[in-house]
């Protein structure tokens, strides 16, 4: 059975995304687990799930309030290639807010996307 709640009419979280401390997890955890690994495309699907899971419990350790949380981690062979990323959605530019980390090594780029988007 669910709970009933009175609404709170509040329209701001009360402890709001901090972009710093996200970014300086999620690049701790890339950096940690793909520091001395090589790139292996078979193994890669795995990896980036892992690490995006990690990378959502450890911002959802955090505690910021009202948030829902996308993580992308992306893994890329290094072979002389430029890349583009991009993503698109509906975005509240005052209460939603993203971070990205990025670890490089000599076989590979991997790419964190972390997006904290505000509901209430």
């Amino acid at each position: 059975a669910k709970t009933k709640s009175t609404n709170t009419y509040r329209l701001e979280s009360r402890n709001k995304f901090r972009d710093c401390l996200v970014r300086d997890k999620a690049q701790q955890i890339l950096t940690s687990k793909l520091q001395q690994a090589n790139y292996d495309g078979v193994s890669s699907p795995s990896l980036c799930a892992s690490i995006s899971e990690e990378i959502l419990k450890a911002v959802k350790g955090f505690g910021f309030d009202r948030y829902k949380y996308v993580v992308s981690v992306l893994i890329v062979e290094k072979t002389d290639q430029a890349m583009i990323v991009a993503s698109r959605c509906l975005w509240d530019v005052q209460r939603d807010n993203w971070v990205s980390a990025k670890c490089e090594t000599e076989t590979f780029i991997a790419l964190a996307l972390v997006m904290a988007c505000y509901y209430d």
